[in-house]
């Protein structure tokens, strides 16, 4: 209980539950979006996840040994970012067109064993293709610390919770100040009203699970730089922790899934002040519960259209 009043600490905590919250709230994103059109979980959504940040390290390790990332490292690392959308985005949309529109009209069961069945496959066919070995991400950029008086925070901490929130705002004035962004609500509202109305409703949804995808690779590439180490393993528990951010904040609400995911890393970084730090996924699924029992709609209230 200490550690609360020490300043230096808690402000160090603080900002660590800023950067894991930023991950979960771009993959928290993916959940929200893809529910509010369909009503269905993704739960291979963190496996989409892992697969950015492989292709990123991809990306990474082929430029580190041409020597072409120690002369243009931030260049690389834009290369990274972008393979890791371009792969989880055609993942995504690959695995809405096989693996859900066909369970589009059946019941609600269906397309989520569907989707367990996807993750469960995605994650060995990663682990045969990496031998189930741990790979390390590059060191490209060294890690620098801005001090400021007693407190010191690390500049790829900050790139994180910067680029999070910049992806957020962009997709927030996508969603409800483009063409596109308006069709993809109308279709959340009303799918058969959307179709009527000229909406190609297919279109819509195929770029609803790009767009989530997208958010999660760039979530993976961050995580890869940041703690430097990936298996074909490390989607599984941040994709529970954004799903639980999701419906922390009121799953189909945008706005709501990213305040879930920053309450909930800031949940977790403070937690372990008072408690031992293997106790922070209970930290994090005790929320969840609590949340449940409490306000079963999250924190900004679950969106789900009406049915008339």
């Amino acid at each position: 209980m200490e550690y609360l009043l020490n300043p230096e600490i808690l402000t160090a905590q603080i900002i660590n539950g800023l950067t894991i919250g930023g991950i979960y709230a771009l993959i928290a994103l993916g959940y929200t979006l893809v529910y509010g059109i369909l009503f269905m979980i993704n739960f291979a959504h963190g496996e989409i996840f892992m697969f950015g940040s492989f292709g990123g390290f991809a990306v990474l390790t082929l430029l580190s040994n041409n020597g072409f990332s120690t002369t243009h490292p931030t260049l690389s690392i834009l290369c990274a970012f972008a393979a890791a959308i371009l792969i989880s985005s055609a993942l995504g949309a690959i695995l809405e067109r096989v693996a859900y529109r066909p369970l589009r009209d059946a019941p609600r069961l269906s397309p989520l064993i569907s989707a367990i069945g996807v993750s469960i496959f995605l994650q060995n066919a990663m682990m045969l293709f990496t031998r189930g070995r741990m790979q390390v991400y590059p060191d490209i950029i060294p890690e620098n610390f801005i001090e400021i008086g007693w407190l010191s925070i690390s500049c790829f901490q900050i790139s994180i919770i910067l680029g999070c929130l910049l992806l957020m705002t962009g997709l927030y004035i996508f969603i409800y100040k483009t063409k596109t962004g308006k069709a993809m609500r109308a279709v959340a509202e009303n799918r058969e009203a959307a179709s009527l109305m000229g909406i190609d409703v297919n279109r819509i949804i195929t770029i609803t699970f790009i767009i989530g995808s997208a958010l999660a690779a760039a979530a993976g590439v961050m995580v890869g730089i940041y703690y430097t180490q990936i298996n074909h393993m490390m989607g599984f528990i941040p994709g529970i922790k954004a799903f639980t951010a999701a419906v922390l904040g009121g799953i189909g609400n945008v706005p709501g899934a990213m305040l879930g995911g920053f309450f909930l890393g800031l949940a977790e970084a403070l937690g372990v002040l008072v408690m031992p730090a293997q106790y922070k996924d209970l930290i994090a699924f005790g929320l969840l519960i609590l949340v449940l029992i409490i306000r079963p709609k999250g924190i900004m209230g679950e969106v789900v259209s009406e049915r008339v």
